[in-house]
């Protein structure tokens, strides 16, 4: 594992794409399909087939996300010392196989909540390594003066995924049975490793030299850079956030969908299709938004402008106030897709090369870390309040999200700088 993409350098004829990162995306975009149909088969499984608890729920879904917090800012060391691609397809083969052993272990009769949780944590290890690879590959195969547009692009499809992924998942999980579903991700796992091992390989990327020190003294540069920077600091903390307090809904929503409102697994799917129906729309809107008011002033000010539409979302019920709360959750959605463009590329461009690895696995380290500590506060809400409390303060905590930004340099940032 020596070597890395003979893309680097971008073709620009026409606005063409290189194909290393045609590729890329494709293999994102098979990928992320499974994904979200498992991200919805998992807990209706765990709900439906072995009757889980609100806290089991709860803890479920932060198994999913932990390993952010167990190996998260190590996992950026590792990625900056090892090549992006090999990083990549080793992380898919891995969750492919892992994902496989739930249907397997359902047919054979001994599927256990247990090994869900194994599952779901095992199955995070992948993913934090992944994620980080993937974020810190971009800029080598498209180069920084494309980044905006290049995260445009993977944010819009990845929104699609989620309106697509989560349908289809409902729809799956309600004719097919939600192991059945499960299948479909293994799947996807293992077709995108093989797309990305048709990304040809030429000389080996450049690794960190001697003198940036040991893996302790790696780990650390890469903390200090994101928590030193002025523009990265609020950054982290606003996107953080706003992850908590959004898995503070996600969490308990099947609890809701299917127990309190009598719902089924499509009718789920169908209303977290919305949130992608509204994430697409924000990272389609994100970057002509941002060159019109600048980049600034699209990281908080669609954050004031949905604050009070995320109460709807507390107050789901059948009837019209479904359809209103589906409002307000693709009104978050589209806030969310456009913060991940802006913030990605503005992360990527205030970060050198030697740095991304580590810098990517900081932030994930902490955004995916607020999704492990979201869905423990949802499960201890939901187990001993209720479901409905959950929610309440998931909506009231995330209307204060954009106030790190607001209070920052970034405040009036009108373009991400560009750094080597």
């Amino acid at each position: 594992m020596t070597s890395a993409p003979t893309a680097t350098v971008p073709d620009h004829r026409a606005g063409r794409w290189p194909r290393s990162f045609r590729l890329l995306y494709a293999a994102a975009l098979v990928d992320g399909i499974g994904f979200y149909v498992s991200q919805l088969a998992v807990p209706v499984l765990a709900v439906t087939l072995l009757a889980a608890s609100p806290g089991q729920v709860g803890l479920l879904g932060a198994l999913s996300t932990a390993a952010f917090l167990l190996i998260g800012l190590p996992a950026g060391v590792w990625v900056d010392r090892l090549p992006h691609r090999a990083v990549l397809i080793t992380a898919d083969l891995a969750r492919a196989a892992l994902v496989a052993s739930v249907p397997v272990a359902w047919w054979a009769g001994w599927l256990s909540i247990p090994q869900l949780y194994l599952v779901v944590l095992l199955t995070g290890v992948g993913t934090v390594f992944a994620d980080v690879a993937a974020q810190s590959y971009l800029p080598e195969l498209v180069g920084r003066s494309r980044l905006v547009a290049a995260n445009s692009l993977m944010m819009s499809t990845n929104a699609t995924m989620q309106i697509a992924g989560r349908g289809l998942g409902g729809l799956v999980v309600q004719t097919l049975t939600a192991p059945v579903a499960i299948v479909l991700d293994a799947v996807t796992f293992a077709v995108s490793g093989a797309l990305l091992a048709r990304i040809r390989s030429s000389a080996p990327r450049p690794l960190p030299s001697p003198a940036a020190g040991g893996f302790a003294r790696q780990l650390s540069a890469g903390v200090r850079h994101v928590f030193d920077n002025p523009l990265l600091r609020p950054l982290a903390l606003s996107t953080a956030s706003i992850n908590l307090t959004m898995q503070l809904t996600t969490t308990m929503l099947p609890v809701v969908f299917l127990r309190e409102l009598g719902l089924g697994a499509a009718a789920l799917g169908l209303f977290l299709g919305a949130g992608g129906v509204g994430a697409l729309l924000g990272a389609l809107s994100a970057r002509p938004l941002a060159e019109r008011i600048g980049h600034g002033r699209a990281l908080w000010l669609p954050g004031l402008l949905v604050a009070p539409l995320g109460g709807l979302v507390a107050l789901i019920d059948t009837g019209p106030m479904l359809w209103l709360a589906a409002f307000g959750w693709l009104a978050l959605a589209w806030r969310t897709g456009i913060g991940n463009v802006i913030g990605v590329s503005l992360r990527q461009g205030a970060t050198p090369d030697a740095l991304l690895g580590r810098m990517n696995a900081t932030f994930r380290f902490l955004l995916t870390g607020a999704l492990t500590i979201g869905a423990v506060a949802a499960g201890l809400l939901g187990q001993y309040a209720d479901v409905r409390t959950a929610l309440v303060v998931g909506a009231a905590a995330n209307a204060l999200t954009w106030l790190p930004v607001f209070c920052s340099p970034l405040r009036t940032l009108r373009r991400p700088p560009v750094t080597n």
